[in-house]
Order: C-alpha cells, then sequence, then structure tokens
C-alpha cells in the first residue's frame, strides 16, 4: 500500500518557528511530527509513501532520507516556490501513488488513529477521519451520519465534524476535476493549484464518501502554543 504525507505548506501561523524549519520536522516527543506518521504507516503495511514538498522543500530529504530508517521507500513530489493546495498536490503525487486505494496525511497532525478502521464501500472515493470540533474550529467541517458522510441540506440533524486530515482515498477521486473546480483560482495554472475539499464535496453529494468518527488522541499543531502543548504531552507519557 502506498501514502501521501502534505507537507508542502509553508507554515505562517508558526512563525518563527517554520522560517528555517518546515513544519512537519518540527519536534514533539523528541521526534519530528513527520517521523510519527512514517513509522506508524510502516507499522500498517505501507511499503512506499509521498511526501509533496514546496517550502524549504530540500530540508526533507536532509532529514529523512530515503525512508530506509523505517523500511519505507520515501519520494519527493516537488511543487516549486508555491504549494499547490491540497488538491494540486494530490494530482501531482497521483502518478507515483498508482491505481489502488491510498492513504493520505496531513503532515501537521498528531493522530492515534488505527488506520485499519477507514474502509471503502467498492462504490466509494474517500473514507475520511472526523474528530470532535476543537475550540479553534467550531464549526466542524462535514456531516456524518453512521458511517457516511452527508450533504449539509440533507441531513441536518447529522453532526458536524471536524477533519482529522487523514484519509483513504481512490484515485478515481480526481476524475473530472476540472468540472468539478471550473475557473476556481488557480484552476488554470500550470501546474493546477487547488483544494480537495470540493471534490471530497461532490463525491459526498454523489453518495461516495464514508467517515468514521475518531475519538482518541488528536492535534491539529497549527501555532506555536498547541506544539507547545503537544510536546509536553508527549514527553510527559515518554517519561512515566
Amino acid at each position: 500500500m502506498k501514502a501521501l504525507i502534505f507537507a508542502a505548506g509553508k507554515g505562517e501561523r508558526m512563525r518563527p518557528l517554520t522560517e528555517h524549519t518546515p513544519k512537519p520536522l518540527l519536534r514533539a516527543g523528541g521526534l519530528r511530527l513527520i517521523e510519527r506518521h512514517l513509522q506508524r504507516l510502516a507499522a500498517f503495511g505501507v511499503d512506499e509513501v509521498v511526501v509533496n514538498v514546496s517550502w524549504l522543500a530540500d530540508a526533507f530529504p536532509a532529514a529523512l532520507g530515503d525512508g530506509a530508517d523505517w523500511g519505507l521507500k520515501l519520494h519527493y513530489s516537488r511543487e516549486g516556490a508555491e504549494p499547490l493546495e491540497t488538491g494540486g498536490g494530490l494530482l501531482q503525487a497521483l502518478p507515483r501513488l498508482g491505481d489502488a486505494p491510498f492513504l493520505a496525511l496531513n503532515g501537521d497532525v498528531h493522530c492515534d488513529l488505527d488506520l485499519a478502521r477507514l474502509q471503502l464501500r467498492d462504490d466509494d472515493l474517500a473514507c475520511l477521519a472526523l474528530v470532535d470540533n476543537p475550540a479553534h474550529h467550531p464549526r466542524g467541517d462535514f456531516r456524518l451520519r453512521g458511517t457516511r458522510l452527508v450533504a449539509d441540506g440533507d441531513d441536518e440533524t447529522a453532526p458536524r465534524l471536524t477533519f482529522a486530515g487523514i484519509g483513504l482515498y481512490r484515485p478515481a477521486l480526481l476524475d473530472g476535476w476540472q468540472r468539478v473546480i471550473g475557473d476556481a483560482a488557480g484552476a488554470r495554472e500550470d501546474p493546477p493549484r487547488f483544494k480537495l475539499a470540493p471534490l471530497l464535496q461532490a463525491a459526498i453529494a454523489a453518495g461516495r464518501a464514508a467517515g468514521l468518527h475518531h475519538r482518541g488522541a488528536w492535534t491539529d499543531v497549527g501555532t506555536p502554543q498547541r506544539l507547545a502543548e503537544l510536546d509536553a504531552e508527549l514527553e510527559a507519557r515518554r517519561l512515566r
């Protein structure tokens, strides 16, 4: 199985920590954030990982090498000076991910999700992990009814939860992306720059998206304060 780690962002809210270090390479509990992902992916049985990079791109191969330390083969999808957003980044990395379903994880989250819980039905294009809405994102992202994601207008009683930044996808999710994205800013650039969310919303509207509610550990490491809190938590756990 293959996986993609989104690691191209500039980490502007994390400055000054990210002025010389990409956010996924920051440490918490003695390990880089991305190293924790690589450990979990290797333990799950993933053998190849694509890391999309832009900001301080050369720092990633310098820190992670070819992935041999985790029993993985790492590939780097270089996006140039400006990140291509999640959709554009996934589109560029797709040739390296093959034809089978693959995992994709945000490089700046910490989560103890059992990746085996992510499951696709025969016609599903995506299965997303969702978490309770944190204080910094109270409105959430997607509605979950049982194991299915539903559009806002279809079931207002279904809870609106926050996307954990972890999902299982079929490459076909990107089929016809031009039709879905339309004339959105960046869509006509070369390479195209666009967000993944509209494609997920289209899959949800078509009834082709699953979800699960993860109630375990999860942190969106988006600010220096949240990084410091995660570091303290992991260090305390390590020293017990």
